[in-house]
């Protein structure tokens, strides 16, 4: 069954077109991962998928919903967005960040009741956070506040995770924690994940299929082997670069060349 699917999308912010006819669709229990370089319309694609852009044509349709047409409380109980960066401007403990998740299930000036806080607290022993319980979220590494994010996403008890670059400015063991409890959440629960990854060798260590973009077009898509290739790494990145199987993992590694 299908998480989501798009037709022949687009969509501008002016005079250029940030997304040209894009065709993609995800089956249930996916791991995606978004690929290219900085404009390529990865950040584009996500907001699209999420409904948080309308697209100005094509069609797009979300466990069966048509965005043109759902309300937006609908697509929020379908779907979580983890964005590049979240910034809590009040003093906001870990729990109480987590519990923004369940904003689309709540009555108006509700807190939550029993079953909201079970599953605040199911989702925080999910990520394991369960150690920083009474912290300040402003008060975390970054690595600890990701994990908080990625709670309050699985708060919302989504179909569908997308995540917009989920390393971006982590240290190499934070990036693995992150992927590796993304891989666990995917195998365990079935959650489609959609991820637009910045780092080639990461994205594929941990996605089994590779979405590639150049300007605002879907170039490349399917395993990371036939993806990764010296001659589409130069043509879409501008860059040299070898490709080698990984030693353990059996996927490319890609090694950038001096011009």
């Amino acid at each position: 069954m299908l998480a989501f699917r798009m037709e022949r999308v687009s969509f501008s912010y002016g005079d250029s077109f940030e997304l040209q006819h894009a065709n993609l669709s995800a089956h249930e229990g996916e791991m995606v991962g978004l690929i290219g370089p900085n404009g390529s319309g990865k950040s584009t694609l996500l907001k699209l998928i999420s409904g948080v852009l309308p697209a100005i044509e094509g069609e797009i349709h979300l466990d069966g919903l048509d965005l043109r047409h759902a309300r937006r409380k609908a697509v929020s109980q379908r779907v979580a967005v983890v964005p590049q960066q979240f910034q809590m401007p009040f003093a906001f403990r870990v729990e109480e960040v987590v519990m923004l998740g369940r904003t689309p299930f709540l009555r108006a000036l509700s807190d939550g009741d029993m079953q909201d806080h079970a599953i605040v607290t199911e989702a925080i022993e999910s990520v394991g956070i369960g150690h920083l319980g009474g912290r300040f979220f402003n008060e975390l590494s970054g690595g600890e506040r990701q994990k908080v994010v990625l709670a309050m996403a699985l708060a919302q008890q989504p179909r569908l995770l997308l995540l917009d670059e989920p390393t971006a400015h982590l240290d190499i063991n934070h990036q693995v924690e992150i992927l590796e409890l993304l891989k666990r959440l995917n195998q365990e629960h079935g959650l489609t994940i959609i991820a637009a990854m910045h780092d080639l060798n990461m994205a594929a260590l941990y996605f089994r299929r590779l979405v590639m973009l150049k300007a605002g077009r879907i170039v490349a898509d399917g395993a990371p082997g036939a993806v990764l290739t010296p001659g589409m790494i130069a043509e879409v990145f501008g860059a040299y670069v070898q490709v080698q199987s990984h030693p353990s993992a059996g996927v490319p590694c890609v090694f950038v060349l001096p011009p």
